[in-house]
């Protein structure tokens, strides 16, 4: 019990370092920039409807729930719900924020090959770092992520490794340190302490041979 809030302690301690640090980008002001503004019709093809009425899962999310309870009332994301809860990260993610969070779909997790999860998984520490890394501080919705993909900016996560964007198609992309392309499946669920957006692989911090 000791070593789960001595974790959770370094994660808050890191959220804050990062916030104080002046990581939050778009986040901090820069939302209302020009090629955000030129964006926000091009956001409308990323998701059908912002806050209220966005369905994940199944599941109709609500601005008024944070991001855990918003993302647990979903049937396609459990695997990171649960994997959140086992890395003691629930409190965090329930805290103030803002936080942007690219959760993985339970598809996604399939995807990884078994050995490779069942490290992770079997290692808080392992587990803490894949999870943070897909947390940044700050609020980006998809019009911010579009605006910092054509001048070719990147966020720092929680995890301390940095997320770049593409957009290919009309459809935004993550790009990871491992050098994948992760595809948004849907964006801008907005929680009460920022917002979500549901994405079709697991983000890796390092190149997944060394997992």
């Amino acid at each position: 019990m000791a070593d789960s809030h001595k974790m959770g302690a370094v994660i808050i301690t890191l959220v804050v370092g990062v916030l104080l640090g002046g990581g939050i980008g778009y986040a901090a002001g820069n939302n209302k920039s020009d090629d955000s503004k030129s964006s926000e019709t091009s956001m409308k093809s990323d998701t059908s409807m912002s806050g209220d009425g966005v369905t994940v899962g199944g599941a109709k999310m609500v601005s008024n729930l944070d991001i855990v309870d918003n993302a647990a009332n979903a049937k396609n994301v459990t695997t990171v719900v649960d994997l959140v809860k086992k890395a003691n990260l629930v409190e965090t993610l329930k805290g103030t924020g803002p936080f942007t969070v690219f959760g993985p779909n339970n598809a996604a997790f399939e995807a990884v090959p078994k050995a490779t999860l069942d490290k992770v998984a079997g290692s808080n520490d392992l587990l803490t770092t894949v999870l943070t890394y897909h947390v940044v501080p700050g609020t980006y919705t998809t019009a911010d992520l579009r605006a910092m993909a054509a001048k070719g900016e990147k966020v720092k996560t929680v995890q301390g490794a940095e997320l770049g964007f593409v957009v290919k198609d009309n459809k935004v992309y993550i790009t990871d340190v491992a050098g994948q392309q992760v595809e948004i499946e849907t964006a801008d669920v907005i929680s009460s302490n920022g917002v979500t957006h549901v994405i079709k692989n697991v983000l890796l911090p390092v190149d997944p041979s060394t997992l």
